[in-house]
């Protein structure tokens, strides 16, 4: 019996082909048996793949021993780190490229992210990074992508509104959880000590296709008071343009102008700080010998008169502009 392989699989055959890093081979065999059709006709096929790929893993396992295995990192630039996460073909690599200017690879078929891809999104006068890592897997996940994620600011939650939305939040789930990684909403009273809970936003996408607005009602009886869930197609952008927006609000921060007595503010370049943070907290940010000689501030904003005095423990909000007196 043919195996009919379709033209994806032939393209991750390549890969494997090419790939010089274990790794890279472990992606490109799991994508070829995740295209793969199921018939009588790929059996053979796939038991070989499937021994192969066991003992490629048993080749990381050993590489780990060593000490030699690959690790990634991102370096954090922007106003803050966002790290999606998400099952294999759930669109995050599209969604990348709608809401930045990264250009990583897109294709409708898993894994074809295997490396952090990093992009900028702009949202009105700041930039927010956003990284893409490899899909999350219970067969075996590398560890530096759970390291990138627990020093995230918060993570995007990527789901498949055509397919199982509430399957894909339950493997994420757990999968985090065995990292100690725990969402916002899920932190319990016995949480184990040591681990990071991390706000988070769900988005679905793929709402372009069929089965997407019956998956959302059931995903929202189920949690919508646990999990927030905005529904998005990267593909065709439909609504992609709210989340800049949604994520800015999910990074808690604000900003803030500063300028000099007699001067105009500055007000392309605004100083990021966490929601919260007061008149001294600034001080710090800009020079740390500013604390000691801070005396008071005039403010602009926050509903207040212009050039308002307040003290240093005036708490600021998104928009002021602060002339500190020394």
């Amino acid at each position: 019996m043919s195996a009919n392989l379709p033209p994806q699989y032939y393209d991750a055959e390549k890969r494997f082909r090419d790939a010089k890093d274990p790794a890279e081979k472990v992606a490109a065999l799991e994508a070829m048996l995740a295209i793969m059709p199921h018939h009588k006709g790929t059996d053979k096929l796939r038991a070989g793949l499937r021994r192969r790929l066991s003992k490629l893993k048993e080749e990381q396992e050993q590489r780990k021993g060593s000490g030699r295995t690959a690790l990634f990192s991102v370096k954090r630039e922007g106003a803050g780190q966002v790290a999606l996460v998400g099952c294999p073909n759930t669109g995050k690599s599209q969604l990348l490229t709608c809401l930045t200017n990264a250009e990583p690879e897109v294709a409708d078929y898993p894994f074809t992210t295997q490396e952090p891809q990093a992009g900028m999104m702009a949202f009105e006068n700041i930039q927010i990074q956003l990284v893409d890592l490899p899909p999350l897997i219970a067969e075996h996940t590398e560890p530096w992508v759970f390291n990138i994620l627990r020093s995230a600011d918060c993570l995007l939650l990527v789901l498949d509104l055509s397919k199982d939305p509430v399957s894909e939040l339950e493997t994420i789930r757990e999968l985090l959880q065995g990292q100690r990684i725990i969402l916002k909403g899920d932190e319990k009273e016995d949480v184990e000590p040591g681990s990071f809970i991390k706000k988070c936003l769900l988005v679905g996408n793929k709402s372009d296709l069929p089965r997407a607005e019956e998956n959302t009602a059931i995903f929202k009886e189920l949690y919508n008071e646990q999990f927030p869930l905005t529904m998005v197609s990267a593909k065709e952008g439909t609504e992609v343009e709210g989340l800049r927006s949604q994520l800015f609000s999910l990074l808690d921060i604000l900003r803030v102008y500063s300028k000099r007595p007699g001067h105009a503010p500055e007000l392309s370049a605004p100083v990021i700080l966490k929601q919260g943070s007061t008149i001294l907290d600034l001080a710090k940010e800009i020079h740390k010998d500013f604390v000691a000689k801070l005396q008071f501030a005039r403010i602009w904003g926050s509903g207040k008169f212009d050039g308002q005095r307040v003290q240093r423990d005036y708490a600021l909000q998104d928009g002021d502009i602060i002339e500190l007196h020394m």
